[in-house]
């Protein structure tokens, strides 16, 4: 039997100019690599270009570009912002687009903003992505203040609670990347 690693999609929500989500991703893409024996895809929306407006017939070019990295990810892992108690409209945007690309898998979060640390932004994503039959994990990495949690070649400034909590998030997400992916194996899913 061959062994097939697991593959974990990271995508960087946020578009903005002079965004801070690219020191989050690195560290959290990193983060799983040294995890164990995962294949990372890293996803940058803005990149991605889809069109804000859904309009399937034909569908755009963007969308279909992007569509089998996504269906090839055996999870997900969502690096966000909050913007004004929620996440990012590229975000919904990458998510309408796809159905199928998201169901029976996990979710993971990155969460980073003010106060907050972006847990807003997570509780409202975990009621969407529910809508599209993903799971998603309840541990979470959150950066309250995040401009401040990072030195000046990117690393956590504490690295050690913070790179804990991500081994921790990331257990259960290869947990359960693992345990979907062979029930999507030996049964589709039913939606």
């Amino acid at each position: 039997m061959s062994h097939n690693p697991l593959r974990i999609a990271v995508i960087m929500a946020s578009t903005r100019e002079g965004r801070f989500i690219p020191t989050i991703t690195e560290w959290i893409a990193q983060q799983a690599r040294d995890h164990g024996d995962l294949e990372i895809d890293v996803i940058d929306l803005a990149e991605a270009r889809l069109p804000d407006v859904l309009a399937f017939d034909p569908t755009p070019d963007a969308v279909t570009a992007l569509a089998p990295r996504l269906d090839a990810a055996d999870a997900f892992i969502v690096v966000t912002p909050e913007y004004n108690h929620s996440f990012p409209a590229p975000l919904k945007t990458a998510i309408d687009w796809y159905h199928a690309e998201w169901r029976a898998k996990p979710v993971a979060f990155v969460s980073y903003g003010g106060m907050s640390g972006g847990l807003r932004a997570v509780e409202q994503l975990r009621q969407v992505f529910a809508e599209l039959h993903a799971t998603t994990i309840r541990d979470t990495v959150s950066f309250h203040n995040a401009w401040d949690r990072f030195d000046a070649r990117g690393r956590p400034v504490d690295a050690e609670g913070v790179n804990t909590a991500a081994r921790t998030m990331l257990g259960q997400l290869t947990w359960w990347a693992d345990a979907l992916r062979e029930a999507r194996v030996r049964r589709p899913y039913a939606a």
